[in-house]
């Protein structure tokens, strides 16, 4: 019985002998690592850092891009009883200090010389690590390479061919296997303390309800400092499926095209772009192009409807839709390569009208919610059960009621330990023996849960009425010409909202209609531009009710930036420091 990462690992390796567990890009070209390569790397860098003198409990920071060595390295500690910690490569020297400082860290392993260069301006402050290593194939004085490690741990392991199984065996499902620090979109991030078995929950669990198969083809490019995309890859191993790696989130279209992924994870702002793409191409096509497009649409979320409410699907309509699919959407489906099964969102709530439209191509996107605390899921839709507009419905094994104004508790054996080293905020967020989420939701009629937005985010107007600001948000961001929106009218008369616009198509708009400007903070403060962009705000949003309309806008010339602080790595923008920042420019537009 699996109870444990490292039984998991050990299973993989016996079950699932394959010549390409893994494909990363090398000199253009996807290389394949095979299942006895994988092992053996895990087994060598093991007994390397054991050499080095890390022992069970101990901290491991990691600080790279994704990998296959980064998975190698997180499993190699796990086996050992080792403690895990990753870290975004976007933060900032203050931030990765912090977390390094605050985990008690004893090993960094980094990759690039511009993470390298990061660790350098910190290194005199970091007392507590006691070995540096790099992937990269030379190091400077005092770090040591990834291959040096792995040559260490090789002989180890050939001297003593049995040892590796028998210390992975005994690592104990209650053991510490990673502390992940929140991104904190409201303060100082807070160390995650997730044992073996919230993660082994999880995955077997998410296992038993999504079909995940050897047979299948992942790419990987959500961070795996990233909860979500670490505990799907550990659900890939467990299930045998071979890991892609995209090399950046700028070629994901190119490395689809590529690998040709039967499966992959995201968050919602991946979809929003890709489905603004789309419909930005439709507008500039010409009208038949259009008119085919809008009526293959409309078939395709009829025939859609029908599959998921478990209808038969007359034969005029299934006629239709073959059409659909050979003049539309056979277009869309061959940009991700062709063999998608499904693609899983989470993070951030997905829009209803997107998910739709990506259903009735025919790519399923399920979508599901959680946090970093609950290991990370607490309900997903599935092919059985699949409702647009919700998260889904519970998983096995976990529970979720809604406290009286709103909020979601959740209780089940994929909640955190704790936080470490917070003893009051671990004491405040289990009040009462369940888990508060900080989000407000509700469990339809049938069971699915449906988020409406952040506990702390929620607008109340001087009205008294109260505005979930995500749901207009995610309508203003499927607008082609918008990149980015925030709502804002908390005690104020009327809402509004600060956009970053879609700067190329706004420049495109500007020459085709001879709108002079000499740089971005010339054109945003044009009153044309504005006219037109608080039209496109009204189109994105023509269902709302009048006290949600957002009255006035103003137009930022950069987009949000994570070293700025603004959002997180998790591309989740942080109100409270834009509100603050930008008080001035909010407060302009409340003048009467």
């Amino acid at each position: 019985m699996v109870e444990t990462i490292s039984q998991i690992i050990l299973n993989t390796v016996k079950s699932y002998p394959k010549d390409d567990l893994m494909l990363f890009k090398r000199e253009g070209q996807y290389v394949p690592i095979s299942t006895e390569e994988f092992a053996s790397k895990v087994r060598y860098f093991a007994f390397g850092l054991k050499d080095l003198g890390y022992n069970p409990g101990d901290k491991l920071v990691l600080l790279s891009e994704n990998r296959p060595e980064w998975v190698m390295v997180d499993l190699s500690a796990l086996c050992l009883g080792g403690v895990t910690v990753p870290i975004y490569t976007s933060l900032v020297p203050d931030q990765i200090k912090y977390i390094i400082d605050d985990s008690d860290a004893k090993v960094v392993i980094y990759s690039g010389q511009e993470l390298g260069q990061k660790l350098e301006t910190i290194k005199n402050e970091l007392t507590k690590v006691t070995h540096y290593i790099t992937f990269e194939s030379e190091a400077p004085e005092g770090v040591l390479t990834y291959d040096q490690v792995l040559k260490r741990g090789k002989k180890i392991d050939q001297e003593n061919p049995e040892l590796f199984e028998k210390t992975a065996l005994e690592v104990k499902p209650d053991d510490i296997a990673s502390i992940i620090y929140t991104s904190g979109t409201t303060g100082i991030p807070k160390g995650v303390v997730l044992s073996h078995s919230n993660f082994v929950s999880n995955i077997k669990t998410t296992a038993s309800i999504i079909e995940f198969s050897d047979k299948d083809t992942v790419l990987s490019f959500l961070p795996l400092s990233h909860v979500l995309e670490r505990m799907v890859t550990f659900t890939y191993l467990y299930r045998g499926c071979s890991i892609g790696y995209a090399e950046s989130l700028d070629t994901v279209a190119e490395n689809m095209l590529e690998l040709k992924p039967h499966i992959m994870v995201s968050v919602p702002r991946v979809f929003e772009k890709i489905y603004s793409k789309v419909i930005d191409n439709v507008l500039s096509s010409s009208s038949l192009k259009r008119k085919i497009f809008f009526w293959a649409t409309k078939v395709g979320k009829e025939y859609g409807r029908k599959k998921i409410q478990g209808k038969s699907i007359p034969g005029f309509l299934q006629f239709k839709k073959n059409l659909a699919h050979k003049l539309v959407f056979s277009k869309i489906l061959g940009k991700t390569g062709g063999r998608v099964r499904f693609f899983v969102s989470g993070g951030a709530p997905l829009s209803k009208d997107i998910a739709e439209f990506f259903y009735a191509v025919g790519l399923v996107v399920l979508e599901g919610y959680g946090l970093t605390e609950t290991s990370p899921v607490i309900a997903v839709n599935t092919f059985e059960n699949l409702r647009f507009g919700t998260v889904g419905k519970i998983i096995p094994g976990v529970e979720v009621r809604i406290a009286e104004d709103g909020e979601i508790l959740s209780k089940g054996p994929n909640i955190m330990k704790r936080y470490y080293k917070k003893e009051d905020e671990t004491r405040e967020v289990f009040e009462g023996g369940w888990f508060h989420t900080g989000d407000i939701g509700y469990l339809d009629e049938d069971g699915f849960l449906v988020i409406t937005d952040r506990k702390k985010d929620l607008i109340v107007t001087a009205g008294g009425k109260n505005i979930a600001p995500q749901l207009i948000e995610n309508l203003l961001k499927t607008n082609a010409h918008i990149s980015n929106a925030v709502v804002l009218g908390d005690k104020r008369k009327f809402i509004s909202a600060i956009i970053v616009p879609n700067f190329e198509k706004l420049e495109e708009y500007a020459k085709f209609n001879n709108i002079p400007y000499e740089n971005l903070e010339d054109l945003v403060k044009n009153e044309k531009i504005i006219k037109f962009m608080e039209a496109e705000v009204n189109r994105a949003t023509p269902g709302l009710s009048s006290y949600e309309a957002v009255k006035k806008i103003a137009l930022l010339d950069r987009e949000f930036e994570i070293e700025k602080g603004e959002i997180t790595p998790t591309m989740k923008v942080k109100r409270n420091i834009i509100e603050e920042k930008y008080k001035a420019l909010i407060d302009s537009l409340y003048i009467e």
